[in-house]
Formats: structure tokens, sequence, C-alpha cells
């Protein structure tokens, strides 16, 4: 671990990939440790029937015209050898989806098709050939489609028809790529958005209102929102296993690389905080879960912070996320199912005269690249507006890329950059948690959509942009690139 003097961030920390993967070994083995203790000993650990479950039911339509005409490719092709090969691959790829063929060589047979199909989660249309007009029926018919030009075959007809259902707004995203793995992962993207539709963000705050509209979440995402009160997860809370609650708390601080302001007998009330958050998602069978934690603590409603136990939900794949914050929730929920790894909120600071951004919070993960990914050293800390109760200072990897956003739940809108980390910022003002990076675009652009979106991103390790983009056009939303 290297430290270096910064004079306008404080000090920053920063770990190399190597370091970050070497430092990992005995914080895995902890956990491990840990597991085989614990498992699910006493139920409260588990949260067994709350997986999405439902296969996503794609049709697949390889459009092209009869082979005795001469067009592209040319008279005579191969289309019947063409789709076996295409249809095996992708079901080798996309074991979890359900793929439907059909051939349909005329827009009166695309209609046709559109009458009978039910119950179907979207569409994937090869351009085998050109001028069929079955592209632009299906599109035509609101329903997600993402089409696939297989290149120097359909390309006349998908560099049209894309071209037109972008400009009319269409739930329609393209592939046109001789890469086979770019379609791959486009058409995976129906497996993240059919798991929104299955799940539930449970939102625990005593507000007569939210933050972000449930009714838009559900409208774009088909994910509820349920509601419930302080007095519900201080019920959890007081019945929590006091023991396993202990449990939870030596762990933590055993696997943390220091403990510097909070008590051990706090981290156990986080502990048992984290057991009453568990059983609450269990009994609503919620995927993830928001506290409107700030609010609820200062006014001595909730007895410890949530926010050691949202660290351990979101590096075991889970969603636990602060402030009652829906959009951002519903984000990090979409990046898990996206590429497996967790986001987590933050409240940026940005120096210009750095090209830096600083993600800054009070709650990050410790697992950034997924739950069976390497560990990154942490410590636990105060809460830092208040310096009360327990949270997180996550040591996270530089020389990474990360992917930030945000959702206007009001507009159908999501905010996107990306930056290069550089390191952790060791300052004492404001949050614990602070990763420095780099943008990748304009920083002073970057200055231009905070009032729209709101101060919180979400941050994820990795180049969630494309994925982003895909899911934003088969769910009729907009993106907009910040930098």
């Amino acid at each position: 671990m290297n430290h270096s003097g910064n004079s306008g961030l404080g000090k920053a920390t920063f770990f190399s990939r190597r370091q970050f993967l070497g430092s990992c070994l005995a914080g895995s083995a902890s956990l491990l440790l840990f597991k085989q203790n614990l498992g699910s000993a006493s139920g409260q650990t588990s949260l067994a029937g709350t997986e999405p479950g439902d296969r996503p039911r794609i049709r697949l339509v390889f459009s092209h015209i009869p082979p005795d005409r001469p067009t592209w490719p040319n008279i005579g092709y191969d289309y019947e050898g063409r789709k076996k090969e295409l249809l095996s691959r992708l079901r080798s790829a996309l074991p979890e989806i359900d793929f439907l063929p059909v051939t349909v060589q005329s827009q009166k047979e695309a209609e046709a098709l559109l009458h009978q199909d039910q119950d179907i989660d979207g569409y994937v249309i090869f351009l085998l050939g050109i001028w069929t007009g079955a592209a632009r029926a299906i599109i035509s018919s609101g329903r997600p489609v993402i089409l696939v030009d297989d290149l120097f075959a359909g390309s006349g007809e998908f560099l049209i028809e894309h071209a037109a259902a972008r400009r009319a707004g269409q739930r329609v995203a393209g592939v046109s790529s001789s890469r086979f793995d770019d379609a791959v992962e486009a058409i995976g993207c129906f497996q993240a958005i059919k798991k929104m539709k299955q799940s539930r963000i449970l939102d625990v705050t005593d507000s007569p209102g939210f933050w972000g509209n449930p009714q838009k979440i559900k409208q774009y995402f088909g994910t509820e929102v349920v509601k419930i009160g302080s007095a519900e997860i201080n019920q959890a809370y007081r019945k929590a296993n006091r023991a396993l609650g202990e449990k939870w708390a030596r762990t933590w601080i055993s696997r943390a690389e220091r403990v510097i302001e909070p008590s051990e007998e706090e981290i156990k009330k986080s502990g048992l905080m984290y057991l009453a958050l568990l059983d609450l998602m269990q009994i609503h069978k919620a995927q993830a879960v928001t506290v409107d934690c700030l609010s609820l603590f200062y006014t001595g409603k909730l007895p410890a912070y949530p926010c050691l136990g949202f660290c351990q939900l979101n590096d075991d794949g889970r969603v636990g996320a602060c402030e009652g914050d829906l959009p951002s929730t519903t984000m990090m929920l979409l990046a898990g199912y996206l590429v497996g790894r967790p986001g987590y909120i933050s409240d940026p600071v940005i120096d210009t005269s750095q090209n830096k951004i600083i993600y800054a919070h009070c709650v990050a993960p410790t697992r950034v690249f997924g739950p069976k990914g390497p560990a990154n050293p942490f410590r636990i800390r105060n809460h830092s507006e208040d310096r009360k109760g327990a949270a997180i200072q996550s040591l996270l990897p530089a020389g990474e890329i990360v992917t930030s956003f945000e959702l206007n739940s009001e507009t159908g809108e999501i905010v996107l950059h990306q930056a290069l980390t550089t390191g952790n910022v060791e300052e004492d003002k404001a949050c614990r948690t602070k990763l420095a990076a780099e943008p990748i675009g304009n920083i002073n652009k970057l200055l231009g959509e905070w009032d729209r979106f709101g101060w919180h991103r979400v941050t994820v390790y990795g180049d969630l942009k494309r994925k982003l983009e895909v899911v934003s056009s088969l769910l009729g939303l907009k993106i907009i690139e910040e930098a």
C-alpha cells in the first residue's frame, strides 16, 4: 500500500490491481471461515425464495427472402445452415433465455406473427437478408426489439430501419458487428429487464412522500416499491438474534483494516440492524432495501445506522441503499442484474484544478467485482456528519474504469459518465469513503446536470455504458452523457 500527499484532496491511498488482489487474501479467508461457522444457522442470514425466477421468452426472428432470388448475401445462400449455427451459439451463450425461433420472409408474415404472439418478453431480429419489410412491422408494434445485422447480408435494411426507428423513438437497440459477443451482450440485457419486472424494493421511511416516483419506476422497469415505517424495522431489530448479531459484529471487526471511532457495542447494534434488514426483506420478498436513515436516525427513530448491513448486502449480491433514494436503489438493482457487481451511492465532489471527481459516502461495498471477487480493505468509522454510529470507509481499487449514473424517475432519463479511478482520499471532512477518479471526457461539462438528477450518483466498477444504452433503448428511456 502506497501513500502520497495531495495538497488539493488531502492524502490519497492508492491500490494497484496487483496490490489490491494481494491484500484480499486474509479477508477472503476470514469471510470463508465466517460462512462455514454461520451458514444459515438461524435462518436470519438467508434470503431463500426471493430470487427472481422466470426466464425471459424471446422471439428470435430470422428475416430473409427466399433463397432462389438474387439479393444480398447471394442467390442460393444456405439460410437454413446459418440459422442453425446462430441458434446453437445463442442457446450456448445465453442458457437462461428461452429462444423461440421463427423465419419471417415478408411484412405480412411479421404482422401475423405479432398477432399470434403471447407472453413474449422481446424480439431479436437477425437480418440474414434484405428487403423483407419484417423488421419495420415488428419495430412499429412498439415492442422491445434488438435488431442485428448479419454483416454483408442484412446491412442495407438494418441501416435504414434502425436509423428510422431511433429517430421515431421506437424501443429498438441495434447491433452491427462482426464480434458475435456484441450481439450476446445486447440480447443478454433481456435477462436483467425480466428480473427487474420480478423484483421488489423495500422502502423504510416515515415520510409521507417518496424520494423518487414509485409509480414511474413501476411503469419503466416493472419493479414494485413496498413502503413500511420505522415501527416495523424497530420491531425486527428488537427480535433479532443477539448472539448472531454479535457474530456479525466480530466478523466485521476482524476483517477490518482498523476500527477507528465506534465501540464494539455500537458495531453489535449494526449487526442487529443487518439481521432486521434481512428479516424484512424475507418477509416482503424484496431484492433491495433502502432506508431513510438520516431522517430516522436524527429523530431518534432508528437505533443504529444500517451502513454496515448495507455493505454486507451489497457484497453478497443484494442491494442495500442509503437515504430512501428510490432512483438510486433502482439503478443499483439494475447494475447487479446486468453485471453481477454492486453499485454504491455517492455525493460527488468535483475538483477541476486536478481533473478529479471524488465519490464520497459513508457506505460502499468491499467486493466491487462481485460476491465471488476479491475483497478490498476497509475501516469501520463513525458516520461523518453527526460523528455517531458505525459506517464504512472502503479503500477502493485504483486504475479501474467506473461507470456512474442516475435515474430521473419523473422524466425517464438516465444520466451517465465514466472515469478512471486514481486512489482514495484521506480527508476528515464529509463522508468517509472518498474514491477519486479522472473523468473520461470534459470535467467542466460534468458540472451541468446536477439540478435535474440530484446530487447522488451510483458508481459501479466496470464499463456498463453499452448495456445501459441497450436497456434504455428497450425500455424507452433516454441516456444523457454528462461528461
